[in-house]
């Protein structure tokens, strides 16, 4: 059993996948941030290779991914600061990021790299499905990485049931038509995860874009299995340094009864 489906065996509700940027906020934070994230009760984590056109994320994860490229982060260098980190990080973290640097790495290298440090999954938002079901998949597959697609409000049911069968690991429903960080209309969003609820899709759902904080938090959660929070926290350690500070604080006002 992967540990994403060890994960959502074991906690049904309120699973909370936070986001950090490689490289950011110091070269060599990478690590250390995700470990201070397990420590405050993230149940998974998302790390973000960052790139120089990230189509998908809003100000503060663009500032974030390109003072980590500024850093000197690439993608060798995460591999090199990853290959050990397993020896004290259990939760269960992903890699989003974008195909074109990956397909500079090599996409089956950079696969078997993954696996081999301990990756569970990826999100590659500019990833077609189709691409996925005719070249991509099969290398995913072969290292037994999940994979995550992308659904939003506007995506028909037909192609929902499509996403979700192709996906492993859980489902990512994007909370509205934007970029990473923006506001979301909350009553909207109760009608999107309502409608996705009673889909009885295949995978758990994880909503993210837009939570940010225990309201949009907890509002997810009453719909979904749990959610992911990005910019919020990103922008958080941008205002105050002290990753051991800041992470927990932040994590505390989100999980707080």
């Amino acid at each position: 059993m992967s540990r994403l489906q060890d994960l959502f065996q074991q906690k049904k509700k309120r699973v909370l996948n936070m986001y950090c940027t490689a490289g950011y906020p110091e070269l060599n934070s990478t690590v250390d941030v995700m470990q201070n994230l397990q420590d405050a009760g993230a149940d998974m984590l998302e790390l973000g290779m960052p790139y120089s056109d990230p189509l998908a994320d809003g100000p503060v994860i663009q500032a974030s991914a390109s003072k980590a490229l500024a850093n000197g982060m690439t993608i060798a260098t995460l591999f090199k600061q990853l290959e050990n980190f397993r020896t004290s990080i259990h939760v269960p973290v992903v890699l989003m990021g974008y195909m074109n640097p990956v397909l500079q790495y090599g996409f089956e290298r950079f696969c078997a790299a993954a696996a081999a440090v301990g990756i569970d999954g990826l999100i590659l938002p500019d990833l077609p499905l189709y691409e996925w079901e005719t070249e991509y998949g099969a290398i995913l597959k072969k290292y037994n990485l999940d994979f995550i697609f992308l659904v939003t409000p506007e995506t028909s049911e037909a192609r929902i049931r499509k996403l979700d069968a192709a996906s492993s690991g859980f489902l990512y429903a994007v909370s509205s038509s934007s970029t990473t960080g923006g506001t979301i209309n909350l009553a909207a969003l109760e009608n999107y995860l309502q409608r996705l609820q009673a889909m009885h899709l295949k995978n758990p759902v994880l909503v993210g874009f837009g939570i940010k904080d225990k309201k949009t938090f907890d509002t997810a959660c009453n719909y979904a299995q749990g959610a992911i929070i990005a910019s919020a926290y990103i922008k958080a350690l941008e205002q105050q340094p002290d990753v051991k500070q800041t992470t927990r604080q932040f994590l505390n006002a989100v999980l707080a009864p």
